[in-house]
């Protein structure tokens, strides 16, 4: 990156004046689409920034002061991101939450935060929501992007989307900037929940100079390892309420002028890619593995030479990510540049510059993956109280897809003596909202204490090896990494989820959720009525998910491989409150349901 490009984050002193400044830049230029009415339709620069500033004077009139919280309850969309830059233009704190949060959920959040407004989507959302508003008697505005349900005796306000979008544009802007003129990089923009793996949901406050750390990190991978293109495409489809896409998808392409479209939902995420044809993608390794596991079914049905060719893809790609490529290799290359590869970019839309992953650990057999079939997959590493990226790939580092890749810029990390990675910088939180004993445990000595442990690599890039609060501890006092076996279960054909458990025990026992497709097909190909509670009681069944277990065995050493398993009643779900948003497994709930099956599993 130039140095004039890193002096314009440098010298930002808050991410609501980095949009300004690309606003006025791009003016006409599409900012933000959605699908409506079967067609894209965009919402340009200039249009966003004056809707900004029409919304944080709105606000304003409300009686929000500076400083106080404000929730945002919604699906991706733009008016996610305009109602987010407005409450920072308006001096406020954005407190994004989840639109699969229950009543309780939304009332530990309301009460935490203290919020004195809500924005939120639609009525569907809204009903959980107001429910917690009334219980708590904190809340005093509800705006509703679309029309929400009154409730009789209500205490708070409510405001149409359209009312804060009155008033005098020019006016409006004059007055957020002179508020802007006050703000410095310490000050709070925003408070994100984490996800809660472990139990409950804490919130971050991230400041702005966290958040413009991260975006100038992450802008200077793109210029240096890929170029910039002045339409930078992104595609929106994780939740913004979580801070990988509030800061990845939202502020990151703000930084680098990008346009963002907001997929219409998962079960579209496919079309969606190949019409908007996106240049950056910001994923979760879940994704990546249901993507994996279409695309060999996909390859295997076509026959002819597509196995053939993905074989070739894969064994290249494998020597090339070992650094033992062969002379034979080159023209493998070439044939596979111009046969096999370009109907796999095209599924991506055809102009894919990176896919990054993040919010989770990523298998490198993945990686390695996606980067052979021509699609350059580099993995993050963060957490929320760290913007929320410290490290990344890149290319001009080595793609090493078993490590995550060397510090971002402003990023300072060191490893503790027990091997916990711990990161110092202006991307570190200033800590917990209002909980001062967890700040003190996370915070020490200036460093964040990350709780992952990990050591760099030769070449400067961390190498993450397990949670230290997940790490097993066998009877013996043996530690086993649990993520790493579970991911190496859930490549398997047979395994969709996959948690192992064994802290304190003899071995390793594992909770097992069938792939539904497959045992679909499994069950047509042996003449078998297809019923997935019925047939984990079915002995042949057992046998091929235990075959498959053996599989992983027999590359793991004594002491992590599976010796016992038993089957989880349903899939995992955020729903059933067994992943996270991010689709990370929440052990503690799996552990509480599943307890006694899985005691039972050591007295066989």
């Amino acid at each position: 990156m130039p140095q004039m490009k890193r002096a314009e984050f440098d010298k930002s002193t808050n991410v609501v004046s980095l949009f300004f400044a690309r606003a006025d830049a791009l003016g006409d230029a599409p900012m933000l689409w959605a699908r409506k009415s079967g067609e894209w339709v965009a919402t340009s620069w200039a249009e966003a920034a004056r809707q900004v500033c029409l919304i944080a004077a709105s606000l304003r009139r409300m009686g929000l002061e500076p400083g106080d919280r404000v929730l945002i309850v919604s699906e991706n969309r733009p008016e996610w991101c305009l109602a987010d830059l407005a409450i920072m233009a308006a001096g406020c704190v954005t407190v994004p939450t989840y639109t699969t949060n229950t009543t309780r959920d939304h009332m530990h959040i309301l009460e935490n935060s203290g919020a004195r407004a809500t924005i939120v989507s639609n009525a569907k959302l809204a009903r959980p929501l107001l429910s917690g508003i009334i219980q708590t008697d904190l809340c005093r505005h509800v705006i509703g992007m679309e029309p929400v349900p009154s409730i009789q005796g209500a205490t708070y306000a409510v405001h149409r989307w359209d009312e804060l979008l009155e008033g005098d544009a020019v006016q409006a802007r004059a007055e957020v900037e002179a508020r802007l003129a006050s703000f410095t990089r310490q000050d709070l923009a925003c408070i994100i929940y984490t996800s809660g793996t472990g139990g409950a949901p804490r919130g971050v406050r991230q400041h702005h100079g966290m958040l413009l750390s991260n975006v100038a990190g992450a802008v200077e991978i793109i210029d240096d390892d890929f170029g910039r293109d002045p339409s930078e495409i992104f595609l929106s489809f994780l939740p913004l309420s979580h801070a990988y896409e509030h800061t990845g998808g939202q502020f990151f392409p703000i930084g680098l002028g990008a346009q963002i479209y907001y997929a219409e939902g998962l079960d579209k995420l496919a079309s969606n890619i190949e019409e908007v044809r996106p240049t950056i993608m910001v994923v979760v390794p879940r994704l990546f593995e249901v993507l994996r596991t279409r695309i060999m079914k996909q390859i295997e049905k076509q026959g002819g030479l597509a196995p053939r060719l993905m074989d070739l893809a894969l064994g290249v790609g494998a020597r090339k990510a070992g650094g033992r490529r062969r002379v034979i290799d080159y023209p493998l290359d070439f044939l596979l540049e111009h046969t096999l590869r370009p109907k796999i970019r095209a599924r991506f839309g055809g102009r894919i510059k990176a896919m990054v992953s993040g919010g989770a650990p990523l298998n490198p057999e993945i990686g390695v993956f996606f980067n052979a079939l021509g699609l350059t997959l580099l993995q993050g590493y963060g957490q929320t109280e760290a913007g929320p990226v410290i490290s990344c790939n890149r290319p001009s580092a080595g793609l090493a897809m078993d490590t995550v890749g060397p510090p971002l810029r402003g990023a300072e990390i060191r490893i503790a003596e027990d091997g916990e990675i711990l990161a110092r910088g202006e991307l570190v939180m200033h800590g917990y909202w209002q909980n001062e004993a967890a700040t003190a445990d996370s915070l020490r000595g200036g460093w964040l204490h990350t709780g992952d442990i990990g050591h760099f690599d030769d070449a400067g890039r961390i190498v993450i090896t397990d949670r230290k609060k997940d790490m097993i501890v066998n009877d013996k006092g043996d530690n086993v990494s649990p993520q790493k076996i579970e991911s190496m279960l859930t490549l398997q054909p047979e395994i969709a989820q996959a948690m192992v458990s064994g802290d304190r025990r003899p071995y390793v026992v594992g909770l097992i959720v069938p792939d539904a497709d497959w045992a679909l097909d499994w069950c047509r190909l042996n003449d078998i009525p297809f019923d997935i509670k019925a047939l984990q009681d079915l002995p042949a069944f057992r046998r091929v998910i235990r075959a498959a277990i053996d599989r992983i065995n027999a590359d793991l050493s004594v002491i992590e491989k599976v010796r016992q398993f038993a089957f989880a009643d349903e899939p995992f779900a955020i729903d059933n409150e067994e992943m996270t948003p991010s689709l990370k497994i929440r052990r503690h709930k799996l552990k509480e349901r599943y307890d006694g099956r899985l005691d039972g599993l050591y007295k066989n």
